[in-house]
C-alpha cells in the first residue's frame, strides 16, 4: 500500500471578496505588512461589499461539492485509463481520507489523501497504468469540471448561485520517504493532526449552537464572524431546508471534520471492536479471569422470581388511596348540588 499512487490534495473555496493577507511580496493590498498573528488577517478589505451570503452558502454546500468531485474523479480516471466506469471498478479502487479546515476568512476547505488501489482494496496492487501523474491530472480536471458545481436557486433578494471550488488547488505526491520535493507519510500525518484540532472557533465563533444573536454580545466575537453568523440567520428564512441557523456556529458548514472512503483504511467499527476487546481483556485480568477459555460462560449473577402484583402492605396502601379519592369525589358532588339548589352557581 505504501507504494500505491497517492497525493495530498487541497481544495479551497472561491473568492467572496478581497481580504487582508500576507502575500509573497510581504505587503497586503491595504498597504500594510501584517504579522502572522494580526487579527485583521482574513477579514475583508471592504466588509460592506463582501459576499457573506455566498460564503456561508458555500460552507453549507461543501459536502455536496465533495460528493460531486469524487463522482467526477472516477470518471476522469476511467477516461484516462481508456476504460468505462464499470471496467474501472473491476481493476482499480479510488480511496481517500479527508479533513475539513476553516481558513481565517471563515471559508471551509478540504485536505485529502487520495490513493489508487487494486480492485480488492489496499492489499491489492493497482494496475500498471495507475500513476501519480495520472491521478494528479484527474483531480485537476474533476475539480474544474462543470459537473462539480452545485446550483443554489434564487430566493427572495438572493440571486441564483453556481457554487464551485476555488482556483487555488494544491496537489503534492506522497511518498514513504522523500528528498524534500515531495511530502512524506509523516508530514501528511502531522498536517492531518494539526487540522483535526482546528475548528470553526479558530475564526472567533462559538463551539456550540447559537440560540439568539444577543448571545454574541457576551463573547468577544469578531465583527467579520458576526456578519457570517448573521448571514446564516438571514438566509434561514430563504433556504429553510439547509438549516443554516442551526449550523451558524459552524458558519453554515454542516459536515464532519474528518471522513474517509470505506476501503481507505481500517473502519471505525473495527476500531471500536478492538477497543472493546482490549477493555474486556483488561477487566478480565483485573478480576483474575484471564485464564478462562474463550468459550467459557461466566455467570456473575442470576435472577429469581419474587412474585407479581402488590405485596400485602402495598395492597392496603393502594386501597386506602382509592377509598380517599372516592370519598373526595362524593364530597365534591354534594357540595356542587348544594350550591345549585341555593342559586349560587
Amino acid at each position: 500500500m505504501r507504494e500505491h499512487p497517492r497525493v495530498f490534495a487541497t481544495l479551497t473555496a472561491p473568492s467572496f471578496g478581497p481580504v487582508h493577507n500576507r502575500p509573497d511580496t510581504g505587503r497586503c493590498r491595504c498597504g500594510a505588512r501584517h504579522s502572522d498573528d494580526d487579527p485583521a488577517l482574513g477579514t475583508p478589505l471592504d466588509p460592506d461589499s463582501y459576499d457573506y451570503a455566498g460564503a456561508v452558502l458555500f460552507n453549507n454546500h461543501a459536502g455536496q461539492l465533495w460528493q460531486r468531485f469524487t463522482v467526477r474523479l472516477r470518471r476522469e480516471i476511467a477516461a484516462r485509463a481508456g476504460l468505462t466506469q464499470r471496467e474501472l471498478r473491476e481493476v482499480c479502487r479510488i480511496s481517500y481520507g479527508k479533513v475539513a479546515e476553516f481558513q481565517r476568512r471563515g471559508a471551509i476547505h478540504f485536505h485529502a489523501v487520495v490513493r489508487l488501489d487494486g480492485a480488492e482494496g489496499p492489499e491489492d496492487p493497482p494496475p500498471s497504468w495507475a500513476r501519480t501523474r495520472l491521478l494528479d491530472d484527474a483531480i485537476r480536471a474533476a475539480a474544474a469540471h462543470a459537473y462539480t458545481t452545485v446550483t443554489v436557486p434564487a430566493a427572495g433578494h438572493q440571486p441564483s448561485r453556481a457554487l464551485r471550488w476555488g482556483t487555488q488547488l494544491d496537489i503534492r505526491p506522497v511518498r514513504a520517504f522523500s528528498d524534500g520535493s515531495e511530502l512524506t507519510e509523516q508530514a501528511v500525518a502531522a498536517y492531518v493532526a494539526k487540522y483535526a484540532t482546528k475548528a470553526a472557533e479558530t475564526t472567533g465563533t462559538l463551539d456550540r449552537r447559537i440560540g439568539e444573536l444577543a448571545e454574541l454580545d457576551r463573547y468577544d466575537v469578531p465583527d467579520h464572524t458576526r456578519r457570517l453568523i448573521r448571514a446564516c440567520r438571514d438566509l434561514e428564512v430563504l433556504y429553510p431546508d439547509r438549516r443554516l441557523w442551526a449550523w451558524a456556529h459552524m458558519l453554515g458548514f454542516r459536515g464532519h471534520f474528518s471522513t474517509k472512503s470505506r476501503r481507505y483504511s481500517v473502519t471505525l467499527g473495527a476500531l471500536r471492536q478492538t477497543r472493546a476487546d482490549y477493555r474486556a481483556a483488561q477487566q478480565a485480568e483485573a478480576l483474575g479471569l484471564d485464564d478462562l477459555e474463550p468459550d467459557t460462560v461466566l455467570v456473575l449473577a442470576d435472577w429469581q422470581f419474587a412474585g407479581h402484583g402488590h405485596s400485602p402492605g402495598e395492597s392496603l396502601l393502594a386501597s386506602t388511596i382509592a377509598r380517599d379519592l372516592h370519598l373526595n369525589r362524593e364530597a365534591a358532588r354534594e357540595a356542587l348540588t348544594d350550591l345549585t339548589n341555593e342559586g349560587e352557581w
